[in-house]
């Protein structure tokens, strides 16, 4: 019978996933038993300063390829502090193959999405822009530690890929070569309320439940006549609702990801 708190390398099942009481970094060096690894001074000051860990604190680590592995405080220094691998207390998991779209906000509620859509389980957080987006220019890396963040935070042992924004005119016309096969649900503010229901249902019988979705959410003026009309026309394409009510571009991204999530995906 192992102590309590005593790792091993094989998985445990029984470690929570979150609020476990432990910090949780995200790193990007490989994982496995005995390594050792030396924190970047941000990652450092973090433990050493604000956490005021020490020599011998536990400390859980991820990479999103090698699931989370326990790790101890083998030096500790407020730039460099050195960690010792123990064991790996959870396998990696995949996440739910759904990728969010979005017009971008402003900078405040685009942070808000960045996390959300993490917690949410979103496998890609993919910015675009249409032709009432107001927001012209953002910072993909401010949306990947957004990301990150929410990830170590959540308990979560993978990390949504944050990708370029890009036209949504251009996203859609390569949208068979970067994404083939997988269908597009986008938010329309036409679409009656009480059909959304039907329709997932409907996309999960036929198959789509777990497979290759994006979730596509326009800016706060909505989706211009012309680009609704070139959705429409997609065969790959399902106008969904999010009921009666006006929602905030942000707070519409992520209800459309947890309707998606609860119909289609891993809840």
């Amino acid at each position: 019978m192992k102590n309590r708190g005593e790792t091993s390398e094989q998985d445990t099942d029984d470690n929570p996933r979150c609020a476990s009481g432990k910090a949780r970094l995200y790193v990007e060096e490989s994982l496995s038993a005995g390594a050792t690894l030396t924190l970047e001074k941000e990652q450092s000051h973090y433990l050493v300063t604000v956490l005021r860990m020490g020599a011998g604190s536990q400390v859980l680590l991820f990479n999103g390829r090698d699931g989370e592995w326990a790790a101890e405080i083998a030096e500790a220094h407020k730039k460099n502090c050195v960690l010792e691998l123990k064991g790996r207390t959870r396998a990696q998991e995949p996440l739910p193959d759904i990728w969010l779209l979005f017009a971008p906000v402003k900078k405040a509620r685009l942070d808000f999405i960045a996390q959300k859509a993490t917690e949410m389980g979103a496998a890609v957080i993919q910015p675009v822009f249409t032709e009432r987006t107001v927001v012209a220019r953002l910072k993909d890396e401010r949306l990947q530690a957004n990301a990150v963040e929410a990830a170590e935070q959540c308990g979560l042992v993978a990390v949504p890929e944050v990708r370029e924004a890009a036209k949504l005119g251009a996203l859609l016309a390569k949208w068979d070569e970067l994404a083939p096969g997988r269908r597009i649900l986008f938010c329309d503010e036409n679409e009656g309320p009480g059909a959304t229901r039907a329709a997932l249902e409907r996309l999960a019988a036929e198959g789509g439940k777990g497979g290759p979705l994006a979730v596509l959410v326009g800016p706060e003026g909505g989706f211009s006549p012309g680009e609704r009309d070139i959705l429409r026309s997609r065969k790959d394409t399902m106008a969904i609702s999010l009921g009666p009510r006006i929602m905030r571009a942000d707070t519409a991204a992520i209800a459309a990801l947890a309707v998606v999530g609860l119909m289609l995906g891993d809840w």
